[in-house]
């Protein structure tokens, strides 16, 4: 009997002890998860009309390694961020043209009517970056997987400069030696490549939030972040992310030309980006009205607002509300605000008018 009962003393405490070391490395996972941050992207330095799509270019592209300080710096040093047509514009004498400085050929591959004009020109600034974003996407991820020593931005840079050819036969940037062309100066592309390389520095700006801690509200304005600069679009977007919206004889429409620009864009409005952001850990309703009843058995004061709690407008109460947004922390918000605007990271005072300002959920 002694020893059955030494027995079973031994089995509970070892019992215990996997017991602990479970909790213990479930808090500890938690723990871990707790510190994990994100920050959304910095930038500074930069040409308000560019600054958008270099955003977007950047949110767009799943290589961290592209980031758009870096492409700001290549905008400078391919054009000094130089829109302009016609005299003064931005045309090399290779042909490349635009503040990227495309030429035709390559133009074909990677660019597209981003900005949803009706027109396709590396002439568009939106057109320009994103097509810039894109070619550059697709050489970060070439670099990556080339096993090339040296930087993998400069290892993109050089095949921007001088064609992916002249990266793979030197296994690497190409040296001051090298020509683009016979009988034209020696040195451009590895200078090139230097000259942004140092720049990036003077266009990255500080992150513009930071979002600590676990759970699905952190984890919904990470991903929500993480769509800065893309196009806002009445009806448009969906959990799978950004896509082209509609008309409704009152919304969707470009002020300035009257157009159903809404058809044409490919982004989210307010609601389509709160559901993105969510749909993850939270299957929420599709508009912002309902969004609010799915939510409103757990309303919050604005002076206890958590990351991730959702923030409602409204003219004259929950039947007439009229827009969403994600509290990002720190007085802020993350949302899609209307037709000829992007996602953007706002002041909660400023998001929409206070007069309409509902109250707060927490999903």
């Amino acid at each position: 009997m002694k020893l059955l009962a030494q027995v079973a003393a031994a089995f509970v405490a070892l019992m215990l002890v996997a017991f602990l070391g479970i909790v213990t490395l479930i808090l500890s996972e938690e723990g871990a998860e707790a510190t994990e941050t994100a920050s959304g992207t910095g930038l500074r330095g930069v040409p308000e009309a560019f600054r958008p799509w270099i955003l977007k270019a950047e949110a767009e592209c799943p290589h961290p390694e592209l980031t758009g300080a870096l492409l700001a710096a290549q905008l400078a040093q391919e054009s000094g961020f130089n829109a302009r047509r016609g005299k003064g514009g931005a045309l090399s004498d290779k042909g490349a043209q635009g503040p990227a400085q495309f030429i035709p050929s390559t133009w074909a591959t990677y660019g597209y009517d981003a900005d949803n004009n009706g027109e396709s020109t590396p002439w568009d600034i939106g057109d320009a970056v994103m097509a810039q974003g894109r070619f550059m996407c697709s050489l970060t991820g070439t670099a990556k997987s080339s096993g090339f020593p040296g930087d993998i931005r400069a290892l993109a840079l050089a095949g921007y400069n001088a064609g992916w050819g002249a990266v793979e036969r030197y296994r690497g940037v190409p040296p001051i030696e090298f020509a683009r062309r016979p009988g034209k100066a020696e040195g451009e592309t590895y200078h090139y490549v230097r000259v942004i390389m140092a720049a990036i520095p003077k266009y990255q700006g500080p992150a513009l939030v930071t979002v600590s801690g676990s759970g699905a509200g952190a984890r919904a304005v990470r991903k929500a972040l993480a769509r800065l600069g893309t196009p806002y679009s009445w009806g448009g977007g969906s959990p799978q992310g950004p896509g082209p919206g509609f008309c409704d004889g009152t919304n969707g429409y470009d002020k300035k030309t009257g157009r159903c620009s809404a058809s044409r864009t490919h982004g989210f409005d307010c609601s389509s980006l709160v559901q993105y952001a969510y749909w993850g850990s939270l299957k929420l309703p599709r508009t912002a009205a309902p969004q609010y009843g799915a939510t409103s058995h757990r309303p919050v004061s604005r002076s206890d607002l958590r990351v991730g709690d959702l923030l409602f407008w409204s003219k004259s109460g929950s039947g007439a509300i009229y827009h969403v947004a994600l509290y990002a922390g720190d007085g802020n918000v993350v949302h899609a605000p209307r037709t000829g605007k992007n996602v953007e990271l706002v002041p909660l005072t400023s998001a929409m008018p206070e007069r309409d300002y509902y109250g707060a959920t927490r999903p």
